[in-house]
C-alpha cells in the first residue's frame, strides 16, 4: 500500500494515505476503500506517524486522505500533522468529509488555522441516482447547499445505471460552479456495482478537454494520485 506521493502537475502538493477509524456512514454500494480502516487506535497512529514522516514541504501544500473523512483521524494523528504542517511551514491544506460532518468543518479550520479546501464525495448531483442507488447519504438539495460548506466536490462517473445526461449535467454544475474538482472515473472492485466501458470510453472522448484545466483533475485508475493499491 503506497502511502505517501507527491503531485507534479496540477495543483502541487504532497499527498498521504492515512488510517482512520471506521467511516461514520460506511454504507456506500460502490465503495470498498472502508475495509482500509481499523478500530486500533495504536495500529492507526503507529502507521501515520510513519507516513507523515515523509512529507518534506516542497510544495506548502499537503493532502491528507483517509478511507472516510478527516474527522475519522485519531487526535494523536492530528496533532502531529499540525506539528508538520508548523515546522515545514506548509500553507495550505486539502482535507476529505462526509456530508453529515458539515457543521464540523469550522472546528477543523481554527483547529489548523490555515486555508483549507475542503473536498466531499458528491458523486453525482443527480439527487435521486446519490441517495438511493449510490446511497450516499448526502442530502443536500441544491449546489449551492454544498457550497456553504465545501469547496471541492468529487464525481464519480462510468457506472452502470448512469446515463450519458446525468454525466453532462454534473460536468456543466462541476465547470461553472466550482473553482476545484475531482472526476473519478469507476474501476469494478469487490462491490456489486459495475464499470460501464461505452460510458467511459464516451466521457473520455467528450470531456478529454478537462485534462487541459487546471483545477479540475481526472483520476482515470484510483491510484493516479500515487496513493493506494
Amino acid at each position: 500500500m503506497e502511502r505517501y506521493s507527491t503531485i507534479d502537475n496540477k495543483n502541487k502538493r504532497e499527498i498521504v494515505l492515512l488510517k482512520g477509524f471506521p467511516c461514520v456512514w460506511g454504507k456506500c454500494s460502490f465503495c470498498d476503500y472502508i475495509d482500509d480502516n481499523s478500530t486500533s487506535e495504536e495500529e492507526i497512529n503507529k502507521i501515520n506517524f510513519e507516513v507523515l514522516e515523509n512529507i518534506s514541504g516542497k510544495y506548502k501544500v499537503l493532502e491528507v486522505i483517509n478511507s472516510g473523512s478527516c474527522f475519522e483521524i485519531p487526535k494523536a494523528t492530528l496533532n502531529k500533522i499540525k506539528k508538520i504542517i508548523e515546522e515545514k511551514k506548509i500553507e495550505k491544506l486539502f482535507l476529505e468529509s462526509h456530508w453529515c460532518y458539515r457543521n464540523k468543518l469550522k472546528e477543523m479550520r481554527e483547529f489548523f488555522n490555515i486555508p483549507i479546501v475542503f473536498k466531499i464525495g458528491v458523486e453525482s448531483f443527480d439527487y435521486d441516482f446519490r441517495n438511493n442507488f449510490l446511497n450516499k447519504n448526502a442530502k443536500f438539495k441544491t449546489v449551492d447547499e454544498l457550497k456553504e460548506y465545501f469547496d471541492s466536490p468529487c464525481m464519480l462517473v462510468g457506472i452502470k445505471g448512469q446515463t450519458k445526461e446525468m454525466i453532462d449535467k454534473d460536468m456543466n454544475i462541476v465547470l461553472n460552479n466550482f473553482e476545484h474538482a475531482t472526476i473519478n472515473v469507476f474501476v469494478n472492485n469487490t462491490t456489486s456495482i459495475k464499470r460501464d466501458e461505452n460510458l467511459v470510453n464516451w466521457f473520455i472522448e467528450k470531456y478529454d478537454f478537462i485534462d487541459k484545466n487546471t483545477d479540475i483533475e481526472v483520476l482515470y485508475n484510483n491510484t493516479d494520485f500515487g496513493v493506494g493499491d
